[in-house]
């Protein structure tokens, strides 16, 4: 294939929670334009496994790590091995994300603690990791942080979920200010309903309902979440940071 067909020839991402849905599809969809790619797993050695012969069937690179994204000397440890591996860490995609949903009221403290670690601490180890490397890189790099229309606008049973989003931008833009002068750029979708594991189990009656809460009268697939990612990893949002951009047909308009 050309450099057109693979435009991330030569690059490095690392992309968290890429064993299933919308990581998967990112890491997939970046392997296919030529990036090598490095990504944790929790629990899962056999769909670890798997992933890591897609991608490798693509004729690019990958690095598996079993890591908690919310472990930082961890965390660090496989952002280490991703430059020992490749040379380099151009891209980081912090898409491991978990959910404890509950009324406040009902809420444990511990589901409290599990999603902002996961989603929000995670996020924070891993640009830290990663960042060490790309300010020193002449072609500096790229952040992507996938949020969620609930960091946005909230939803309720979703207190721990909620601020975890809305702290992925915060993060997201304080981060896009500290690191433009290194040609680092530090982007977020808020997502809304992606067809996925998590939405498939629902009960079709609430499936009904939040559709008709949608414009675009459809989830998105996961497929059309890693496009625009790409996107924004791409040379063609070079200029583009600090931004949170909306992909959930409509939703939150």
């Amino acid at each position: 294939m050309s450099d057109i067909d693979k435009p991330f020839a030569g690059r490095v991402a690392i992309v968290t929670g890429a064993t299933r849905g919308i990581g998967r599809a990112i890491a997939l969809e970046l392997a296919r334009r030529g990036a090598s790619i490095a990504f944790n797993y929790a629990r899962s050695v056999e769909a670890a496994d798997a992933l890591k012969a897609e991608i490798e069937a693509l004729e690019v690179g990958a690095l598996t790590a079993q890591c908690d994204v919310a472990a930082t000397e961890r965390v660090t440890e496989m952002v280490k091995q991703t430059k020992e591996t490749f040379g380099r860490v151009d891209f980081l995609v912090n898409n491991a994300g978990v959910t404890r949903d509950n009324l406040i009221l009902r809420m444990k403290e511990e589901d409290w603690d599990a999603v902002i670690n996961t989603n929000l601490k995670g996020a924070w180890n891993f640009a830290r990791a990663a960042l060490r490397f790309m300010l020193r890189q002449e072609e500096g790099g790229r952040i992507l942080n996938i949020s969620s229309i609930s960091g946005v606008v909230g939803t309720a049973g979703q207190t721990n979920y909620s601020a975890s989003k809305a702290g992925l931008i915060g993060l997201t833009k304080a981060l896009a200010k500290e690191a433009a002068s290194r040609r680092v750029t530090v982007n977020a979708l808020a997502l809304g309903l992606v067809a996925t594991d998590m939405t498939d189990a629902l009960d079709e009656n609430y499936r009904t309902k939040l559709l008709e809460q949608i414009p675009l009268k459809r989830f998105a697939e996961p497929e059309e979440i890693a496009r625009v990612a790409c996107f924004l990893l791409s040379e063609d949002a070079r200029y583009i940071t600090g931004q949170v951009i909306q992909v959930d047909g409509g939703l939150a308009m």
